[in-house]
């Protein structure tokens, strides 16, 4: 049967795409970032970890637009291991941009669906890299994000290649949402349970189905590798484990350990710093909220 998304990929060109010079490499590491912030930042924060640490070549793969997004919006991270970084840009169809809608009853970025689909088409390209870093290196090691599962499905014909899946949210959430969403009970304590908020509802529909359509392409990875640590996260780490019947890493905290986090978020010393997310729509009430440090 047809793909039909490779069908809409047919007339989208690859000849930005120069391999030619790549050098050859004993192993090479790919990364393949989703185009929203929190998705770039966080790979790209594990791409200056392994080339500063291991030495290892990492190629950053995106399009132009999001790989100089990601370069701009850096932070807490030594130029100098940037610099180490092979960024690697790849075409992207035109989509549409609407502003989002601050009075939504979802907080969910709803307004980057079309970047979203744009990003499906980008699988032929990745493959295209792939297929050429792959005849030059004796091991090439995929490093993507779950939302390019699809995009990446053509690891699985190179011999030398192999996937891991890099997920941008806490392992707990990450348990408790496969559970919910494939009907398992969640073995957790009753008191922890008590205090976790409810799920139902917390993801759209419209993300629950870009989820579902990459879930086929999943278990082409070898493991999972989590920005968390086991002193952390341990217990459910090894819950996830059972769940999912792949190795999994946790690999955290992936940001240099002196990095002054609270001046990045614009807090000042002795006020309480809370959690933030960026993938969510807030009011300008809120936003004037913030600024005042009222939570």
């Amino acid at each position: 049967m047809e793909d039909p998304i490779e069908t809409r990929n047919s007339n989208l060109s690859t000849s930005m795409c120069s391999y030619e010079n790549l050098p050859n490499h004993e192993v090479a590491i790919v990364m393949v970032p989703f185009p929203a912030q929190g998705h770039l930042n966080q790979l790209l924060q594990l791409s200056c970890l392994i080339s500063s640490s291991y030495d290892l070549p990492v190629y950053y793969v995106g399009s132009a637009t999001h790989n100089r997004q990601a370069l701009l919006r850096a932070n807490a991270l030594n130029p100098l291991d940037i610099a180490k970084i092979h960024f690697h840009d790849i075409p992207l169809p035109e989509f549409a941009s609407p502003p989002p809608d601050f009075n939504a009853l979802s907080k969910f970025p709803l307004h980057h669906q079309p970047l979203w689909d744009a990003s499906l088409l980008l699988r032929k390209s990745i493959a295209s890299f792939l297929r050429d870093i792959s005849s030059k290196s004796r091991r090439v090691i995929v490093v993507h994000d779950y939302f390019m599962s699809y995009n990446v499905q053509d690891v699985s014909s190179f011999p030398n290649a192999e996937s891991y899946i890099f997920n941008c949210i806490s392992v707990i959430t990450l348990y408790c949402s496969l559970c919910l969403f494939s009907g398992k009970s969640i073995q957790l304590g009753e008191e922890l349970l008590k205090k976790l908020p409810p799920l139902e509802g917390a993801v759209p529909d419209e993300v629950k189905n870009f989820m579902d359509f990459q879930s086929p392409y999943v278990d082409i990875k070898s493991g999972d590798i989590h920005n968390t640590s086991k002193v952390i996260e341990g217990e459910f780490l090894d819950l996830l484990a059972q769940v999912e019947s792949k190795q999994q890493w946790a690999i955290g905290p992936i940001l240099p350990n002196e990095s002054n986090c609270g001046e990045i978020c614009g807090v000042k010393k002795g006020r309480k710093i809370i959690n933030r997310r960026f993938q969510i729509n807030v009011s300008e009430k809120r936003i004037n909220e913030s600024k005042k440090g009222d939570f």
